[in-house]
């Protein structure tokens, strides 16, 4: 059977971004962001965005597209790139789905089931109740009202999807994973060739120690600065991406540059952890890894080729 689309995914700081530049003008694709944070406008150095140099080489999708202070679920992201994928398709071009935010992909692959209709203003209400408190009380009120949900998300399943569960919860009185086996999922999964880009884990720390010192010397302070003066901060959605949180605390004299700097790197390394180990756990067996060390041309090529074979 076809595939739907390409996926190229990974580790942050692997390439993934240059990789796919290369790739999309191979093919002649647009590239669809799969960054659960690079969808926040104001946010482009920490989130390391695409340049508008990289974006007038090939049609970018899914970045800018909400304010830092708005949540952006996985489900949004599906139903907005199904429609970039149709759209790319019609253009006879291959959509290249780019980025390290595996429920976003999985929102894809395994579609989210029909959401119920909601009431706006209860909903507008209990966002703003929740978007008050700590991580500690969500999760003690996701215990008490969906305690499967509250246990899979413990260990870190961000502050996002704690508030997703808790809000389908109270205002449908059913807990999420109910909705999951009993609703009707919202579209047909997505066939996507995924392509892994992997790095030595001492290469990869590396990169992410010296990106982070990029980071800095091309602004990222006065980025984080000019997010805190138009009223943003670290209880806002976007504002919890690793790097702001850290530059927050060092522009408000809680810490030094050095300790940012640092908070910053070891932050992303464990991110890497994070994302490594649900790669290998979540994602199809027929889910191509490739060495992130080979040369660009190289690895170009075989992505190249094996799209050829087994793309639409």
């Amino acid at each position: 059977m076809a595939r739907d689309a390409l996926v190229l995914t990974g580790p942050t700081a692997t390439g993934k971004t240059e990789l796919s530049i290369l790739v999309a003008e191979r093919l002649g694709g647009e590239i669809i962001s799969m960054d659960s944070r690079q969808v926040y406008r104001g946010m482009d150095i920490g989130t390391a965005k695409a340049t508008p140099a990289e974006r007038a080489r090939v049609p970018h999708h899914g970045l800018d597209l909400v304010d830092p202070d708005e949540r952006y679920s996985a489900g949004r992201f599906a139903r907005d790139a199904r429609s970039w994928i149709r759209e790319i398709r019609g253009r006879g071009r291959v959509p290249v789905l780019v980025g390290g935010t595996g429920f976003f992909l999985r929102a894809l692959t395994h579609p989210l089931f029909r959401e119920p209709p909601l009431p706006a203003e209860a909903r507008a209400r209990l966002e703003r109740w929740m978007e008050r408190q700590s991580d500690d009380v969500l999760l003690h009120w996701l215990e008490a009202l969906d305690p499967d949900a509250a246990e899979r998300l413990r260990g870190g399943g961000g502050r996002q999807r704690v508030m997703r569960a808790l809000e389908i919860a109270i205002l449908t009185g059913r807990p999420l994973g109910r909705w999951h086996r009993s609703a009707e999922p919202e579209a047909p999964p997505l066939r996507p060739l995924i392509f892994v880009l992997t790095l030595p884990r001492d290469v990869l720390y590396a990169r992410i120690n010296a990106r982070v010192h990029a980071m800095v010397e091309a602004g990222l302070v006065d980025e984080v600065a000019a997010l805190l003066e138009r009223g943003y901060g670290p209880g806002d959605p976007g504002m919890n991406a690793t790097g702001y949180p850290e530059f927050v605390a060092y522009l408000r004299g809680q810490s030094t540059l050095e300790e940012a700097i640092d908070a910053t790197q070891r932050a992303t390394r464990r991110y890497a952890r994070r994302q490594l180990t649900w790669f290998r756990h979540q994602l199809p067996e027929d889910a191509v890894w490739v060495d992130g060390t080979r040369p660009r041309e190289e690895l170009v090529e075989e992505i190249a080729g094996r799209w050829k074979e087994e793309g639409f």
